[in-house]
């Protein structure tokens, strides 16, 4: 907020001055501060103060407007992040799809099963694709916010290397409703509960095959410059943090228009 006020006072600032000064000058299309002496300088500052102290909400509408470019550069940016790095976005090979494998809309999420608002977004996630029926889900495992985190992607990512999608859509659901720690003991106990053999799952976390994975998805996650989760990537729009049902739901149907 204070980054879009200041942008906001600075485009204010240099449409009042143009204003001001094109109360005084006929060429006025062609206003450049650098051309104005200092005595002309410390008078356009005097005015504009007055003026803004008059009219502050003119500061609020400048904000808007700084706001409003902000977010379009932003969402353009992103459009071409995500168009440069589309095959490792929806077709690395490795992640797990589910919903409908021949959706017309791909959602992917990058997710950390330790994040409060991931745990918040599972169930809006798995209405939207179990109601619209039409939806590619694809899940990259994006461990940041420390060991239990790691230990918590390693674990699903062994279990989906060895034991296949159906296996890890079910840790998957465990780990993102887990409190307890992520240890040795509780994952132990989750394999056994999900019929696996635990004692080859804790082996493989560990693996150069796992770690290849996390390391792939963060280089990934870096080039699209995501930072937290959840985030999402839906067609050609990233969605920086979680984002309710309704709004998915809206967003979709904006897709297909």
């Amino acid at each position: 907020m204070k980054n879009a006020l200041l942008a906001g006072l600075a485009v204010a600032t240099l449409l009042l001055a143009a204003a001001v000064y094109s109360t005084r000058e006929q060429d006025a299309p062609n206003f450049d501060l650098a051309s104005l002496s200092a005595d002309e300088k410390t008078a356009l500052r005097g005015e504009i103060r007055a003026y803004l102290l008059d009219n502050p909400e003119v500061i609020f509408e400048a904000v808007d407007i700084a706001e409003s470019r902000q977010a379009e550069a932003q969402a353009q940016q992103d459009v071409t992040l995500v168009s440069v790095n589309a095959e490792d976005i929806f077709n690395d090979g490795y992640s797990w799809i589910g919903g409908n494998p021949e959706g017309d809309i791909t959602l992917v999420e990058f997710v950390d099963y330790r994040c409060g608002y991931c745990r918040r977004a599972h169930d809006d996630v798995a209405e939207l694709v179990k109601t619209d029926g039409n939806i590619r889900l694809i899940m990259k495992e994006f461990p940041i916010l420390g060991e239990d985190s790691l230990r918590s992607s390693q674990f699903a990512i062994a279990v989906k290397q060895i034991a296949g999608d159906d296996s890890y859509k079910a840790a998957h659901d465990a780990l993102i409703t887990m409190r307890s720690a992520a240890n040795e003991v509780t994952l132990s106990r989750l394999a056994t509960t999900l019929g696996l053999d635990a004692t080859q799952i804790l082996a493989h976390m560990n693996s150069d095959a796992v770690r290849e994975e996390i390391a792939t998805t963060r280089a990934l996650a870096q080039r699209l410059q995501i930072s937290g989760t959840p985030s999402f990537v839906m067609q050609d729009e990233l969605l920086r943090g979680y984002v309710p049902l309704e709004g998915m739901q809206q967003m979709v149907a904006g897709k297909r228009g």
